[in-house]
């Protein structure tokens, strides 16, 4: 599963959601990081909702998923990405 996490540095939240993604063990995870800081339309979009993730789907759409919780856990991040392959929605 291709995954799209939109952060910036210094950006806590983002670490932490980055951290969970890489512990992760349920799925095969392919993450790319974009720092918003970089592009001004990732930046416009973002710049109050970071951090934002998306998964790029099997026909190469991107789609947004659900905000976790800061204090959601790696087990729920894992079922929330198992039920979105599973589904595909």
């Amino acid at each position: 599963m291709k995954l799209i996490l939109y952060s910036k540095p210094g950006c806590h939240l983002c670490e932490g959601l980055q951290q969970k993604l890489e512990q992760v063990t349920a799925i095969a995870l392919s993450l790319e990081i974009r720092d918003i800081t970089r592009q001004e339309d990732w930046f416009a979009a973002y710049q109050y909702e970071i951090p934002v993730l998306h998964w790029v789907t099997e026909t190469g759409s991107i789609e947004p998923l659900p905000q976790l919780s800061p204090r959601g856990s790696v087990a729920q991040l894992e079922r929330m990405l198992l039920e979105r392959q599973v589904t595909g929605a």
